[in-house]
């Protein structure tokens, strides 16, 4: 039996600066490394690689084709990718035969700001690097000035508030991409409206096949069918519906409840179990949460009418 090979881990820039076959950063702790200038053979990174800092990828241009959740787009205008600390990345997932750059920042230079916080919550950065945020000719530019902005604070002699400066510059760049995630998320609707047929479809066939077999249906259960990371699943819903990915699935356990409570055949314990549920308590609570009314006063209301 073969071993699988384990991907490349980088502590530091430094060690990843040396893989790339370019000269070490100017600063420990943060750097931007420009793909043109890079030398290296994509096969010593065939298993993936492992960082322990964030990075932040910029593609100006880009020959050929590009995974976006479950589909593939063309990519030639370019755009952005985020990974975050201890994140697999597969080079043949998302490096491919472009022109850019790409930010690297340790979370010891964020340490003592509350851009170490923000950047935790932005989802961008727990999505896979499948699903690119795309970039108009004027969001490039914005991106690109940004990049050079702390690029030439790099190049500078480093002072006392050389950190600050970066630092600033770091946050207008997130925020920049929170806008523009926002409005991928808008601008792609046709492609997000098919994710929410499908996801219709593959809740409906796990309450009609697996009630009761597999539990309740998960966030991280659709999200994988759907070749989607479960935070991306949410914030697209979260943008199209309102709700998170998690209010969507219980919202539907509801309409299945209100189906089955309706058979005056079953209890509300036997619905409960249909529908996954392990114990009938936590089923009777969500649906008092969700309808204001318990499920037995709902049968009793169903029988009056």
């Amino acid at each position: 039996m073969k071993t699988a090979k384990s991907p490349v881990y980088f502590q530091s820039l430094s060690e990843l600066h040396d893989a790339m076959g370019i000269p070490p950063p100017l600063h420990p702790l943060i750097s931007i490394i420009n793909y043109g200038e890079a030398v290296f053979d994509p096969k010593d990174f065939e298993h993936g690689i492992k960082l322990d800092f964030y990075k932040i990828s910029f593609k100006t241009k880009f020959n050929g084709k590009i995974r976006y959740g479950q589909g593939y787009y063309d990519f030639q205008s370019g755009g952005m990718s985020f990974v975050a600390p201890g994140q697999i990345l597969k080079m043949g997932d998302e490096e491919a035969d472009y022109s850019g750059m790409s930010l690297h920042i340790h979370p010891d230079f964020l340490r003592s700001y509350s851009v170490l916080k923000k950047i935790k919550d932005y989802g961008f950065f727990s999505y896979s690097a499948a699903e690119a945020l795309y970039l108009s000719e004027k969001e490039k530019k914005t991106v690109a000035e940004v990049f050079s902005q702390i690029q030439n604070e790099l190049n500078e002699r480093i002072d006392q508030f050389s950190q600050d400066v970066i630092i600033s510059q770091i946050e207008l760049l997130l925020t920049y991409s929170n806008r523009f995630y926002n409005r991928q998320f808008i601008t792609r609707k046709s492609v997000n409206n098919d994710l929410l047929s499908k996801m219709e479809t593959i809740l409906n066939d796990y309450f009609d096949k697996e009630k009761g077999i597999k539990g309740l249906p998960t966030v991280e259960y659709i999200a994988s069918k759907l070749n989607l990371t479960p935070r991306y699943l949410s914030d697209m819903l979260r943008q199209h519906t309102g709700e998170n990915a998690q209010q969507h699935i219980h919202n539907r356990l509801i309409e299945k409840a209100r189906e089955y409570l309706s058979d005056h055949q079953l209890s509300v314990s036997e619905t409960a179990y249909q529908l996954g549920f392990e114990h009938p308590q936590s089923f009777s609570k969500l649906f008092k949460k969700k309808t204001e009314q318990t499920p037995n006063e709902f049968k009793q209301h169903f029988k009056i009418n």
